[in-house]
């Protein structure tokens, strides 16, 4: 899952590794995941360290038993001097940006920040320990950031395949994937409570 809303997500600000709270819409959202999840049966549930994804997960877990395990490889993509900008405010900055696609990170690598590359690399090393720390046909909870679900996207799928969804991810959006010997598949895509899923360039 993405975490739910911060104030700089409405404000269409790059946070990467800044530690923004959720905000009141966020914390809404995050009760409306837990209210939909109430009934699952996770066998590990983990979150990105940072706090707007920590919290998120924290309401789902509503207090349980489940321990909530934090891993600083499920975190955003590191943007480095970007962040706390805008996309309007990083291409004054930085001119040759004009004519790149917005908001699609494998095209750029921030100053001071990671590649795309990195943080795929990241991810589909969280992504191989947790199919070698959990048996056949658990489910796992992994609530994390939009540049990790793209990332995933491609660990599991490979590129040509996570392209072609096109999808951006939207705040506390459920997105789910079936694991087995034959690889993985999409069971679920960006599924929002409260917004329809957006298309168009990656978050």
């Amino acid at each position: 899952m993405r975490h739910g809303q911060t104030a700089w997500n409405r404000d269409a600000r790059f946070q990467g590794h800044s530690d923004v709270p959720l905000d009141e819409t966020g914390r809404s959202q995050a009760q409306a995941l837990a209210a939909h999840l109430s009934g699952a049966n996770f066998a590990r549930a983990i979150a990105s360290d940072l706090s707007r994804a920590r919290e998120t997960a924290e309401i789902i877990l509503d207090g349980g038993p489940l321990p909530l395990e934090l891993d600083p490889q499920w975190r955003e993509m590191r943007f480095g001097s970007w962040e706390g900008l805008t996309w309007t405010q990083i291409v004054e900055r930085n001119p040759e940006l004009a004519e790149r696609p917005k908001n699609v990170p494998r095209f750029y690598t921030p100053q001071g920040g990671e590649s795309f590359a990195d943080v795929t690399a990241r991810v589909g090393a969280a992504v191989a320990l947790l199919a070698a720390g959990v048996p056949p046909a658990a489910r796992v909870l992994v609530v994390t950031h939009a540049g990790p679900l793209h990332a995933l996207l491609r660990v599991l799928l490979g590129e040509d395949e996570a392209a072609a969804l096109s999808v951006r991810f939207l705040p506390a959006t459920i997105t789910r994937f079936a694991l087995s010997g034959a690889g993985a598949r999409v069971v679920e895509l960006n599924r929002s409570l409260t917004e329809s899923p957006v298309k168009g360039p990656a978050a």
